[in-house]
């Protein structure tokens, strides 16, 4: 109805995907922002830049949480626009996204009952609070859902938008009630740590958890990718660097975590949702 041609080509053959951008004069792009992380990354590698030699203006990324901090990385280095979409495949797929105002995913009050409830007593959180996002659908027929639960974490706000709407908005998804790890007592949500490393300039986009246990701790190492600038064949600088990623984590975290910082490329990429995590701990 828009007169938009749609190009729906999947992940993988990354290449490829950045030839058809720039042959066919792409304009948007959907996918994880994970993915589109990895295409910044071979797109430098082939020399091509998504601000100069693509029309790329705006990303709808979905399907994984993602920090602000992740947001403000690939709108600094792409110069486009990047929104956050909600969906799940239980209820229909794409559900919402954000207007221009970027403060919160539009809810369409009139097709879903969005409440947000306390994961352990499944009691409706006051207005602000965090909670696990829990919908009715209104208008399905085939598939009606009452009171679905999703797992998702996130706060609801009833504010009208700057934009106008009046419709409930749902704040960036924070994370999921079986992804948040319990490391020596403590909550810990792979969310937290997005935040904090992409604030740091000297570390790339790729980064994991990997989680043992040692007797009767358990242990958290964050391993870390650099960025080719931020790399270094001096063992001082290294080590200065561990320090400072180990101190911003505790700070949010509140709990030490072994920093392991790697050279660029290490770590596996991410062809659709991000593996962040590793459990090994024997339950």
């Amino acid at each position: 109805r828009m007169g938009a041609a749609v190009l729906p080509v999947g992940t993988g053959n990354t290449e490829r995907q950045i030839e058809l951008m720039q042959d066919l004069g792409t304009t948007a792009i959907a996918c994880t922002p994970s993915y589109f992380l990895h295409i910044m990354e071979v797109a430098e590698k082939m020399g091509v830049s998504i601000r100069n030699d693509t029309q790329l203006k705006v990303g709808i990324f979905g399907a994984e949480p993602w920090s602000l901090e992740t947001r403000k990385r690939i709108e600094a280095n792409t110069g486009i626009n990047a929104y956050d979409i909600y969906g799940t495949s239980e209820i229909s797929g794409p559900l919402f996204t954000e207007c221009h105002a970027k403060n919160g995913i539009h809810v369409w009050g009139d097709m879903f009952l969005t409440e947000v409830v306390d994961p352990d007593t499944g009691e409706p959180v006051a207005e602000g609070e965090q909670g696990e996002l829990v919908f009715t659908t209104l208008h399905k027929f085939a598939l009606p859902l009452i009171r679905y639960r999703i797992g998702d974490l996130s706060i609801m706000s009833n504010e009208v938008c700057e934009c106008g709407r009046t419709h409930p908005r749902i704040m960036r998804i924070m994370g999921r009630t079986d992804d948040m790890l319990i490391i020596r007592g403590i909550n810990v949500f792979p969310s937290q740590v997005e935040s904090v490393l992409m604030n740091i300039p000297e570390v790339g986009d790729h980064w994991e958890i990997i989680v043992d246990r040692k007797g009767p701790l358990d242990m958290m190492t964050v391993r870390v990718e650099l960025t080719e600038s931020g790399f270094s064949d001096k063992i001082g600088d290294l080590m200065k660097l561990e320090n400072k990623v180990s101190k911003e984590l505790k700070g949010v975290l509140n709990i030490a975590a072994k920093v392991d910082l790697v050279e660029p490329g290490t770590i596996p990429r991410s062809m659709g949702k991000a593996k962040r995590v590793t459990d090994n701990r024997k339950v």
